[in-house]
């Protein structure tokens, strides 16, 4: 016989709603996970709970345990944090990152999982997914000694960036954003902070998260001679207009995409995305990462409470969601 659980849906655009969900017994290599915490990443989930994903992407923008087809109904998300209840021997009673969306209970394959190290807060782990999307940004960049950096986008993959690249020996990394607010975070997080008009030029590297034109743009405008920008947003079929007839040959500039899709091909060889997800856990001990939590809700709270994140906190970061023990 199979568990019941409970499942966050967006029935419709704008309105989601909490349904029950049969789970199948764990059968060999499978597990029993019990959330305790899963996130909302703003960005990317206001997309989708506004309908706004492009009918070109519905497959592309799939999570890995995703029920239902954009638009809507749809069951999505993919930061969740929860103790393995039924398994194998290795991983029962231990605390593991999945990328599920909002339940209370499911049952996944066993390396779909990955166990947060005890260094770790379950807390904090639901931030797993986006330091490992700045793990594989780290890579493509390929950083050296003392670069003097610039992130443009203080969302919370622009965050994660930052921090990130924060920890490369004599870097410089100012985060850039046109939120003033943004401030308060990038002290947080140990960058320095500057609004788009008042960046620092002479970047050896920008990476941009802001996921628009303006942004981009002013992106290349910070670099040095044969600097490199590696583009990090997503702009789905939106068209995106750059001044390449200005400096971008005289400088010998470089744009160089970047997607968590795959592993970087600088590590492909040698590290799998497990091993990427793994790495991103362990950076986890980092309580600076606290920063890019701003809110907290109980699970039962989700339908009153996407509605109003969506709407009314543009600064909000990551949403963390509390489930019953």
């Amino acid at each position: 016989m199979g568990s019941a659980a409970q499942a966050f849906w967006l029935r419709a655009r704008g309105q989601g709603e909490i349904r029950p969900a049969e789970l199948p017994e764990p059968g060999t290599g499978e597990v029993l996970v019990r959330t305790l915490y899963s996130g909302i990443s703003r960005g990317t989930e206001a997309l989708v709970f506004r309908g706004g994903v492009p009918e070109s992407q519905h497959e592309l923008m799939r999570a890995p345990f995703q029920e239902g087809d954009f638009p809507a109904p749809v069951k999505y998300g993919y930061l969740n944090v929860g103790l393995v209840e039924r398994g194998p021997e290795s991983l029962r009673g231990r605390t593991v990152f999945c990328l599920y969306p909002h339940q209370t209970r499911y049952v996944v394959p066993a390396d779909a999982v990955t166990p947060v190290p005890d260094s770790v807060p379950a807390a904090r782990a639901i931030l797993a997914g986006a330091v490992e999307t700045a793990v594989n940004a780290a890579w493509d960049a390929a950083p050296l000694l003392g670069d003097r950096i610039a992130v443009v986008g203080a969302g919370m993959i622009g965050c994660c960036v930052a921090r990130v690249l924060a920890g490369f020996p004599a870097s410089r990394v100012q985060l850039i954003d046109t939120d003033p607010t943004r401030a308060k975070v990038a002290a947080a997080l140990g960058v320095d902070f500057a609004t788009p008009e008042r960046a620092e030029a002479d970047r050896d590297l920008v990476v941009h998260a802001s996921g628009t034109e303006a942004g981009l743009a002013r992106a290349l405008e910070l670099l040095v001679p044969d600097g490199v920008v590696v583009e990090l947003s997503w702009y789905g079929d939106r068209k995106v207009t750059l001044p390449l007839g200005e400096f971008f040959h005289s400088r010998r500039l470089v744009l160089r995409s970047s997607q968590v899709g795959t592993v970087s091909p600088a590590r492909a060889g040698r590290r799998d995305h497990g091993d990427r997800r793994a790495l991103a856990l362990e950076l986890l001990a980092d309580p600076a990462f606290d920063a890019l939590v701003t809110g907290e809700c109980r699970f039962a709270e989700l339908p009153a409470v996407l509605p109003s994140l969506v709407r009314d906190e543009p600064a909000a970061l990551c949403h963390r969601v509390v489930y019953d023990r």
